[in-house]
């Protein structure tokens, strides 16, 4: 079991949606954002066990409704909600990890994550900010947000993965990682046996995060 501390907060935004951090015992040397903070926080037992550095995990909770969550984790549908929540996830968030939790990490120490639509999420704030996250983590991306025709020319190093029995999301995996591949960024595209859900994401966090920032 983890042997850190959680931390959860309700934040003003949106009516009040909450944040469930996770502080490792020993000084975090890494962080990790992430959307459906609910869910993905509680893969701090899977990071525990790894041979990584001390590395929390901050998950702002996602919308209870998926139409609602779709629109704020991709900007393809609704810019003004995906916007807002922009800055909620990359201002607010930020800010309450570095003031209540002194999680204030360099670019090079700081990634941001997600699964399906949070890895369009992950992908979308992380080619916006690179300067904040160097890193992004992806499993499994949906295909609302797909590669636009000019990348930024700082990118973020990014390790996507898929799953063999996903070939949607396989699919569109492979097309981000070519773009990302064609305009020079340092990609890693995984693809393993595995099918859409928690279990193959768990087993996967650990890799991506000892990508980011192993020993």
């Amino acid at each position: 079991m983890p042997t850190g501390e959680f931390v959860i907060e309700t934040s003003e935004y949106d009516g009040g949606r909450a944040i469930t951090a996770y502080v490792p015992a020993r000084t975090a040397e890494a962080v990790v954002f992430a959307g459906d903070g609910q869910t993905v926080a509680t893969w701090a037992e899977a990071l525990a066990t790894a041979d990584l550095p001390p590395t929390a995990i901050v998950g702002a909770h996602r919308a209870e409704d998926e139409t609602v969550r779709l629109h704020e984790y991709s900007p393809a549908f609704d810019p003004a909600r995906f916007a807002a929540h922009e800055r909620f996830f990359v201002e607010d968030v930020r800010r309450w990890a570095a003031t209540r939790l002194g999680l204030a990490l360099p670019a090079a120490r700081t990634a941001v994550f997600g699964v399906s639509a949070g890895a369009e999420l992950a992908l979308a704030v992380g080619l916006r900010h690179p300067g904040i996250y160097g890193a992004i983590l992806g499993a499994s991306p949906g295909a609302g947000y797909q590669p636009p025709a000019g990348l930024p020319g700082r990118l973020p190093r990014t390790y996507l993965v898929a799953g063999t029995e996903e070939p949607f999301f396989l699919d569109n995996a492979r097309r981000w990682a070519g773009a990302l591949d064609r305009a020079g960024a340092d990609v890693v595209m995984t693809e393993r046996a595995g099918t859409h859900g928690g279990d193959f994401w768990r087993r996967e966090f650990p890799l991506m995060v000892g990508w980011a920032f192993g020993p």
